[in-house]
């Protein structure tokens, strides 16, 4: 673990907030993870769009895309689980956030899509599983339609769909609005922070606090802008023949669930992850990584 922290978190964890390191470590021992594998932070420009990633493990790639307004660092402790599986771990940082760079006004997901498909062609991964959490599963989906080449299975992980049950007549990405767009709010109260956190994100088991930090505000406002100017339908059902893995929290107040089920029954499995909400990551990340895991080994052997 030393070896893991020595190679990637000096350099990038003061973006933060100082209390990020005690909180990686804390998770890290918590896992009792001893990962085999180093982390290596890589850098891929095209023009004036620069994606950072990162990546560790050797075997099938499995990448990983977080949540709306998050880093990739949520997914230290779910990376080090998939590395330890057998697979090779990619992470891009989402435009906007510590070394990944480019303008954030006016994008699409299609933008957010070709970012990281800019670190796919990089690395020269063919065809992979795309794991979105959240937000996340957006971009994920609109990979697999604008590079369906990139794509051979899609996870999502607390991912609202964008549609809704054929009877229903809430809004799209509607629930717990406010909760959501201001739990990473760092002019608020934390008392009022922490409520939001509960409301929209945690398990009423689970512990809130350790995402009070790891926010970026002005990637929030693109990632946002995105979601709402891209049509549903361009990327709704993630290309045409993908499986899709609909990984659900069994607490999550946010996702109107059994969506996608509903509209691709052939392509689509279904599995509730016991002691989770919307967060997910840092709430049940064992769990989640070997459902990613079954279900990334059932993919790569089909094709």
């Amino acid at each position: 673990m030393k070896k893991y922290l020595t190679v990637i978190l000096s350099t990038s964890l003061s973006l933060m907030g100082c209390s990020s390191l005690d909180r990686v470590e804390s998770n890290m021992n918590q896992a009792n993870l001893i990962s085999n594998f180093s982390v290596h932070k890589k850098q891929i420009q095209q023009g004036d769009i620069s994606i950072e990633f990162y990546v560790q493990g050797k075997g099938p790639v499995i990448v990983l895309l977080p949540s709306l307004s998050r880093g990739a660092r949520d997914f230290d402790v779910v990376a080090d689980y998939l590395a330890k599986s057998g697979f090779k771990v990619i992470r891009p940082e989402p435009r906007g956030i510590n070394g990944s760079t480019g303008t954030l006004a006016n994008l699409t997901l299609h933008n957010f899509a070709a970012d990281v498909a800019l670190v796919l062609d990089a690395e020269k991964t063919g065809p992979v599983v795309v794991v979105g959490h959240a937000w996340g599963s957006q971009p994920a989906r609109m990979l697999a339609a604008d590079r369906p080449d990139l794509v051979r299975g899609i996870v999502m992980a607390a991912a609202s769909a964008g549609k809704l049950p054929k009877d229903s007549t809430e809004k799209p990405y509607g629930r717990l609005r406010d909760a959501i767009d201001n739990a990473g709010n760092y002019k608020l109260p934390q008392e009022q922070r922490i409520t939001y956190l509960k409301q929209a994100f945690f398990a009423p088991m689970n512990d809130p606090h350790v995402w009070l930090n790891g926010w970026y505000e002005k990637n929030h406002a693109a990632e946002a802008h995105a979601r709402i100017v891209t049509p549903i339908d361009e990327y709704f059902s993630g290309g045409k023949t993908v499986p899709i893995l609909d990984l659900q929290g069994e607490y999550d107040a946010v996702v109107v669930k059994n969506v996608m089920k509903e509209y691709l029954p052939e392509r689509v499995v279904e599995q509730v992850i016991k002691n989770a909400g919307h967060a997910m990551v840092p709430e049940q990340p064992e769990a989640m990584a070997n459902a990613i895991a079954k279900f990334s080994k059932q993919v790569y052997s089909a094709n």
